[in-house]
């Protein structure tokens, strides 16, 4: 077959369809990207040092697939402090971070036909994922205050296999109650569907509550899996490393997923990974009380700028104002960027995420000042 004869896939062909992600061209020059969806802070050197003596170790070769077994052991006593439950063996998958989880996860779990719902506006790789199994996107716009109408989502749950959220949120930097999350918990009990919970910034929380994970909720147990990355706590987002907790037949069918598309997670990197884990946590806070003063800076400067409408993020590192221009949230981005401001358009989170920009304070002081200086310049000649 020569390649002029070549057809891609239905998969392929499903998602290239569907698809709401965007590819945004790489800044450079003058611009100022509030765009990206990563910590600009360096891993911290001790975790780097960890690759490195591991490597000088010998860890060179394939780890077992479920997971190198002291970072499975330390992972699951983490799950297990959490839940208040034991962690059996089987019950936690290491994976190519958290976007291969949720690939596992998801295409596990859904049958072609199968009904998914979705939070409308979140994290577009959900839809991807979903359309790429066959199965049938619900999505469920959120209130206008970005947090779920429960009421709404016990009608979409109503013959559902499968519930995905994250939380904190992206976009929206949503965090959950706890009475949300007990809410969710009895209505998939009453639906009997599934749950994949993305809790990637659950270590960036700025409310005065607790967070509360659905680990924390009885209510999850058994039907639910995990998902979690290594990525956004600790500033290793090149480093590919997540992993799933869950019901031992729910990792085993995710398991087979991953390790027919993914293989084992490189060997070094897990050890890295452990010490990241168990000695890490003053990192942690010491970017964490980086990211709070930032996000203070960008909702003051959003605050100034008249067109805009914002919700106050409570966790991740967004800000996800709406805007009061009748522009096309993807031609505003276009608009955007000859101002010299690279930000992300809500609509490529869901069709409720139109009208809407998504802007990211994982960047410098000096970048979200001056990002917002040239917003608030650009959206004033846009009238």
């Amino acid at each position: 077959m020569s390649s002029q004869m070549f057809k891609a896939a239905e998969a392929v062909l499903r998602v290239e369809r569907t698809s709401l992600r965007v590819q945004q061209p790489a800044s450079s020059g003058d611009m100022i990207s509030l765009a990206m969806g990563e910590p600009d802070f360096d891993t911290p050197p001790r975790i780097v040092q960890a690759a490195v003596e591991a490597l000088q170790a010998g860890y060179t070769h394939y780890a077992p697939l479920l997971g190198d077994k002291a970072l499975c052991s330390a992972l699951a006593d983490e799950v297990s402090a959490q839940s208040g439950k034991a962690v059996k063996a089987g019950e936690i998958l290491v994976t190519h971070g958290g976007t291969a989880g949720l690939a596992a996860a998801i295409l596990s779990i859904v049958n072609p036909g199968d009904r998914v719902v979705i939070p409308d506006p979140t994290y577009s790789l959900y839809a991807d994922l979903v359309n790429m199994a066959g199965g049938i996107c619900v999505p469920m716009p959120c209130r206008a205050d970005l947090h779920w109408d429960l009421e709404r989502l016990d009608h979409a749950l109503d013959g559902a296999k499968l519930f995905v959220f994250c939380n904190p949120g992206n976009p929206t930097g949503i965090v959950h109650s706890r009475a949300e999350i007990e809410a969710l918990g009895q209505l998939v009990n009453k639906h009997d569907t599934l749950v994949i919970a993305d809790e990637a910034y659950s270590d960036l929380v700025f409310t005065d509550r607790p967070f509360t994970s659905v680990l924390h909720i009885a209510a999850f147990a058994g039907r639910t899996l995990f998902c979690q990355t290594f990525s956004k706590s600790y500033a290793m987002t090149g480093w590919r490393v997540g992993y799933l907790a869950g019901p031992a037949e729910m990792i085993t069918a995710a398991a087979r997923v991953h390790n027919t598309v993914n293989g084992s997670v490189n060997s070094a990197v897990q050890r890295a990974a452990l010490v990241a884990l168990t000695q890490c946590k003053d990192d942690v806070k010491r970017m964490y009380d980086v990211y709070r003063q930032r996000r203070v800076l960008m909702m003051e400067g959003l605050s100034a700028i008249p067109e805009l409408k914002l919700n106050e993020p409570e966790g991740a590192f967004y800000c996800f104002p709406a805007y009061s221009l009748s522009i096309p949230a993807i031609d505003m981005v276009s608009l955007l960027r000859e101002q010299g401001i690279a930000v992300r358009p809500g609509s490529e989170f869901g069709a409720a995420g139109e009208g809407h920009l998504r802007l990211s304070y994982a960047a410098s002081s000096e970048a979200i000042i001056e990002g917002v200086r040239r917003l608030k310049r650009g959206l004033a000649s846009f009238k």
